[in-house]
Order: C-alpha cells, then structure tokens, then sequence
C-alpha cells in the first residue's frame, strides 16, 4: 500500500521539481524581455513545456511504446479523433443547451456575427481546442495511465490521473509583478500563491467537473480500451464547445441556478459534473450487469 502511494507521488514530485526550474528560468526570461510578458505566465507556460517535454523521456525509461499510449497509425487516427469527436458533441451540448434553456446562460446580443467572422472564430477555436488537447492527453490519458495501469490497478489508475488531471488546472496567478520591482524571490512567491489558488475552496465544483472529465476520459482508454486518437476528438469537442460558448454566451448573473456553473469558465461546474457522473454510473451499472450475466 505505502509503495502505490508513494507512485501515485512521482508526478507531483516532477511537477514541484519543473515548477521549481521554471522560477529560475522564467524570471530570466522575464528580465530579458524586459517585462513584456507577465512573470506568472512564462513561469506556468514553462513548466507546461517541461511537463510536455518530459514525455518522451519517461516513455523511454518506463519502456512504454506509442502503441501502449494509446497511438494508432494516422489513418486510423483521423478517423478515430472524428468519432471522439462526435462524442464530444453529445456529451458536452446537452449541458449547454440546458443551462441556455434555464436561463444561467444568454446569448450575448452586443456581438454582430457575419458569416465570415463566425466561420473563422469556429476555425480558431477548433485548431486551440485541437492543440490543448494534443498537449494534454499524451502525458494524463497516455503516459500516465500507461505508467501506472500495471502497477496500481485500472481504478486507481483511473482516480490518480482524474486527480492531477483537474489539480493542474488550478496552480495558476494573475498577480502582476511591476518589472522594476521585479525579484527572483518573486518567483516562488507567484509559485506559492498558485499552489494556494489550487486549494481554494471556491473551486471545489469546477473541481469536481473536471475531475469527472479526467474520469470520463480516463475509462475511455481503461475500460472500453479505445485509442488516443477517440480521446483527443472527445477532449477537442469538448474545449471547443467551451471556447464558442465564451464568445457567443454570457452568464445571467440574475439566474437562481447560477452555482450549477462555476466562476473557473463560465460552463463547466456542478452540472458538468451531475451529468458526467450519471452518464459514468448508468454505463458502469451496464458493464456490471452484463459481466454478472456471464
């Protein structure tokens, strides 16, 4: 038992080592571009890059072959990403046309859309929905389940990944650090206030969405066994939708069901994670069921 909490540890251990790496870094490249961008963010973008970076690396050292993550040839590839895709769409749309159909949400009527403005908007958002998630599910639904399957079992696999899955969204900052009073102690104090952002109590329901969504991605390559390529198009669909409901909705801050989202988006909150939990129990409850008959 000490042993699989002390490998459930090691990505917590990696992330405090490159956050560490990335305050020295970061604050290097934030005097050598004098202040143009804000500390906080090359300090986070960076220890992202470390993380993606990391990847290869540990793929070599736990022997884990792109066919173990989940990869399958790009033909296959394309084709399975569309199916997550439309996955994505029928997981995720019901939500937001409920909270518009409530009243939490509104169409923003102080934005004009012209064809071409609204075709090009959808392009952009899809191609940033398309790389966080290629970004992101190599190293939680790739390297990570595949690192951890075989040594703490499919469910804790499952929590561990869904745990750090949500947790990384939240060690963030938006202090602004003026530049001429900028100090390489200033660093570590924007890394402890993303830490003590991630402990926040007020995220615990955007927390829990996106946990439920590590969840729900997390059995899709553990239980029905399907490929990156289905997880990515899921992920993709899903930021996607997010990222156009930003643009062409506003939150009714007079709605009563205002809690059943959280301030973290705007979209995702209790709701996401009500609807997640149930679609998970009723197939769950069907595995059960069908693995009793046999």
């Amino acid at each position: 038992m000490l042993n699989k909490i002390q490998i459930s540890l090691i990505p917590l251990f990696m992330l405090f080592i490159f956050s560490i790496m990335a305050c020295f870094i970061g604050y290097g490249i934030y005097i050598g571009l004098d202040g143009a961008i804000e500390l906080s963010k090359i300090i986070s973008k960076f220890t992202q890059v470390l993380l993606v970076l990391s990847i290869y690396p540990v793929m070599r050292w736990l022997k884990i072959s792109a066919s173990d993550m989940g990869f399958v040839p790009v033909k296959a590839f394309l084709k399975q990403m569309l199916g997550g895709m439309v996955l994505g769409l029928m997981t995720l749309l019901p939500v937001l046309l409920l909270s518009y159909a409530l009243g939490i949400i509104e169409i923003d009527v102080g934005k004009v859309w012209s064809l071409d403005k609204l075709a090009v908007s959808l392009l952009v958002a899809f191609l940033l929905a398309l790389l966080i998630s290629l970004l992101e599910e190599p190293m939680f639904r790739g390297v990570l389940i595949s690192a951890y399957v075989k040594r703490l079992g499919i469910n804790a696999t499952i929590f561990v990944s869904s745990f750090y899955y949500a947790a990384l969204h939240f060690i963030k900052t938006k202090t602004s650090i003026p530049f001429a009073q900028a100090d390489l102690s200033d660093s570590f104090m924007l890394l402890f206030q993303a830490v003590q952002h991630a402990l926040n109590p007020e995220h615990l329901g955007a927390f829990w969405a996106l946990f439920m969504v590590g969840f729900f991605l997390a059995v899709m390559r553990t239980h029905l066994k399907l490929s990156l390529a289905w997880v990515i198009g899921c992920h993709t669909a899903w930021v996607w939708q997010i990222k156009m409901a930003h643009k062409i909705t506003e939150v009714n801050h007079g709605s009563e069901l205002l809690y059943l989202i959280s301030p973290y988006d705007g979209v995702i909150g209790p709701m996401v994670a009500i609807w997640l939990t149930v679609v998970l129990c009723v197939y769950l409850g069907y595995r059960y069921l069908q693995q009793k008959k046999c």
